[in-house]
């Protein structure tokens, strides 16, 4: 008998994990890497000595019925629950606007008791190897081999390479064996995202735990401490928004907290007894540029991720859901 197919999928973010999880229950080995030191992607959570704070992706929601059965599969498991929050819209010159429409009524869930708990869920079981920076792909007639700057040339050959990466990140390693695929990558447009992380020695006496912000250099700020499972000191995520972040994306944490400090104390809020910053380089997603994932049957490699499909969590579980359908499927007909 012919040995299982081998896949490297690269990245661990909902979107590889999802395709990773669907090629394994088919049978097909997977191997999946990642630079970082633990699976999740932008569904990160900053932890610390009595504290812990969403910095990445702040809630899911669920609009396709696929999703919904994986979301009711991960509230079965206790890695994600409803988040409930009282939530308000600031528009021009912090003047407060109702909440109205799907958005009042929209269910959103976080995970538990971080928000990396799902893309954890996700990983167990399969080959997950950390803190491997995939940075050259080599494809030769016996198969596609892997180069990382922490572990050099890898040992196995695969007979596939899965992206599922931000685009910007895509482009210099698909450049020299898929121009092609490159191009597409090339075309998406990724903004940046600061995230400042705020913590205080009492809970803040504000009427809200949320808010969409529409004026200003904030464009989202939430109590961490109000989401299910969560403890110890209150800490509220501010996030600058993709226009703001792109023009500043250079500017030191200290300047960029200054100025979020300043937007978030407008809005009632106080200034934090220690904070942290994050530079999201690649967060937002302007617009996608395929429908869900890419395939390229002929030479073994695909893309998928949530800039393919519409930039939420959601999304990528999706498009890396779908890739992984379509990887099947083409291999079948083989």
């Amino acid at each position: 008998m012919n040995p299982p197919l081998h896949y490297a999928v690269v990245g661990a973010g909902i979107a590889g994990l999802s395709c990773a999880r669907a090629l394994t229950a088919a049978g097909v080995r997977v191997t999946v890497l990642d630079k970082s030191r633990g699976p999740a992607g932008r569904m990160s959570t900053r932890r610390g000595e009595g504290w812990a704070c969403d910095h990445g992706a702040q809630y899911f929601t669920a609009r396709d019925p696929r999703f919904q059965a994986e979301v009711a599969h991960w509230l079965a498991a206790g890695v994600a629950a409803r988040w409930q929050p009282r939530l308000t819209v600031f528009g021009a010159d912090g003047q407060r606007e109702a909440v109205g429409g799907a958005g009042a009524a929209l269910v959103r869930h976080v995970g538990t008791p971080r928000m990396t708990a799902p893309a954890r869920h996700l990983a167990e079981g399969l080959d997950l190897r950390l803190q491997a920076t995939v940075n050259a792909l080599h494809c030769y007639d016996h198969g596609w081999e892997l180069a990382t700057a922490e572990h050099g040339l890898l040992p196995e050959a695969f007979d596939g390479v899965l992206l599922a990466v931000p685009a910007p990140q895509a482009v210099p390693l698909l450049q020299p064996v898929a121009p092609g695929l490159a191009a597409i990558a090339g075309a998406a447009r990724m903004q940046g995202c600061w995230a400042l992380m705020a913590r205080f020695d009492a809970p803040l006496a504000l009427d809200f735990d949320a808010a969409f912000v529409n004026d200003g250099p904030l464009r989202w700020i939430a109590r961490d401490t109000s989401k299910p499972g969560r403890a110890g000191m209150e800490t509220w995520t501010l996030h600058a928004s993709a226009e703001w972040s792109e023009a500043h994306i250079e500017d030191t944490p200290e300047r960029v907290a200054s100025a979020l400090i300043a937007a978030f104390r407008a809005l009632g809020g106080e200034v934090p007894v220690v904070w942290s910053a994050h530079r999201w380089r690649y967060a937002i997603t302007e617009s996608a540029v395929a429908e869900g994932y890419v395939w390229r049957v002929e030479d073994g490699i695909g893309l998928c991720g949530d800039w393919l499909h519409g930039g939420r969590v959601e999304g990528a579980w999706l498009s890396g859901r779908a890739l992984a359908h379509c990887v099947l499927a083409e291999t079948a007909l083989a």
